[in-house]
């Protein structure tokens, strides 16, 4: 007799359905945590990169510390030796004017001695003694005491002891060139930076109506009167701000712009994303995610991004400002750039789109602001040795 074994059809299908289900789990348990793995090796990737950075900042700044105090050293040294030999050169004239002065005195004491003996002779006449005897002093012997004293003048003319001038003179005029030389490689920084330096224009496009675009597109003024222009969707039509024509998403980039006479500005960077019609914030500098500037407005300096302000503490004004943006850093600095003083940094991390320098010249406020806003742009990089 032959027996068959006959399963319910709907226990069947739940046994293959929950299977299918431990199968899928399982995998996707797996992928799951074949991510967290690989997560987690780029975590521990991003950690020891942290550190080297970290490392390497703190070795390159040990190095920097130790060339600025050689060269210390060295200006040390050599004031050192320049003024010894200036001592030598001033205890040399001295004792010489000492020995001069000495014979002088020693003149002095044997003339006042005489001076004594002749008040010694008026008094013994008048007490009655021999006149003529005390006026028998020897007429030679005054003639003589009188060449010795013209003598001992023409041989100690203070003139014929002096300084070297021409050997003073050489030593300033050597210290003096050595400064000029320092001074035009300090800020050690500023060639560097400048040697980043981007040429930019501004896109006639993108400035908003009452802004005058200059034809070499690197100067924007600002006019009250709304001109008659294209409404292009990548002009402003409100916040009076114009970008550049060129946009860098790679390497470091440095722009200068001149604001000399300027009383209100804004400038930074910005992705060409930012917001250009109507009232919005964030059609404003730095007040959205998408742009970083730095202003002035009513004699204060303020730092902004995402809208939110970070006062500095300055009160001069500056002529230039200078904005570098790096993209190895994720970095966006700004400086007053004679001086290459750091006015403020923002550490943006990774970009994730191009940068535009983009400037604001902002109103006239009844002529004292009608000066243009004007980038100055480097003829060409300036060259940094690797040596």
């Amino acid at each position: 007799m032959k027996w068959t074994l006959t399963l319910p059809e709907t226990n069947l299908s739940d046994c293959c359905v929950q299977l299918f289900l431990q199968e899928t789990s399982e995998k996707h348990r797996e992928f799951l945590k074949r991510q967290r793995e690989a997560v987690k090796y780029r975590l521990k990737k991003l950690a020891a990169r942290q550190s080297e950075i970290t490392k390497k900042s703190s070795v390159i700044r040990e190095n920097i510390i130790r060339k600025y105090r050689e060269i210390q050293a060295v200006l040390d040294e050599d004031l050192r030796v320049t003024l010894s030999h200036l001592e030598m050169e001033e205890r040399a004239a001295v004792s010489t004017l000492d020995g001069l002065m000495e014979r002088n005195c020693s003149l002095i004491q044997q003339i006042e001695q005489d001076l004594a003996r002749l008040t010694v002779g008026i008094d013994q006449t008048d007490s009655g003694l021999d006149t003529m005897s005390f006026f028998s002093y020897p007429e030679p012997q005054d003639m003589e005491r009188a060449d010795r004293v013209m003598d001992l003048l023409n041989r100690t003319d203070p003139s014929i002891v002096s300084l070297d001038q021409v050997k003073a003179d050489q030593i300033l005029g050597l210290a003096n060139n050595m400064l000029l030389l320092i001074s035009s490689q300090t800020p050690i920084i500023k060639i560097l930076t400048k040697s980043y330096s981007s040429e930019v224009f501004l896109d006639p496009d993108t400035a908003h109506p009452k802004l005058i675009i200059s034809p070499q597109g690197d100067s924007a003024t600002y006019t009250d009167t709304w001109q008659q222009l294209p409404d292009l969707p990548g002009r402003f039509d409100t916040t009076l701000n114009v970008i550049s024509v060129q946009g860098f998403s790679f390497g470091r980039h440095y722009w200068e712009i001149d604001v000399t006479g300027k009383t209100y500005w804004e400038l930074g960077v910005t992705y060409p994303n930012i917001p250009r019609k109507g009232t919005t914030e964030d059609c404003w500098l730095g007040r959205g995610d998408e742009s970083w500037c730095v202003e002035l407005f009513d004699g204060e300096y303020t730092a902004w991004h995402g809208g939110v302000p970070h006062q500095l503490p300055f009160t001069k004004r500056f002529c230039r400002i200078g904005v570098l943006c790096s993209f190895p850093a994720g970095l966006v600095t700004f400086v007053e750039a004679d001086n290459m003083t750091p006015l403020f940094s923002f550490c943006a991390g990774t970009f994730s789109d191009c940068l535009h320098l983009a400037v604001c010249p902002g109103h006239d406020h009844n002529g004292t602001n009608a000066q243009p806003i004007v980038i100055c742009n480097a003829p060409s990089p300036i060259p940094v040795s690797s040596d």
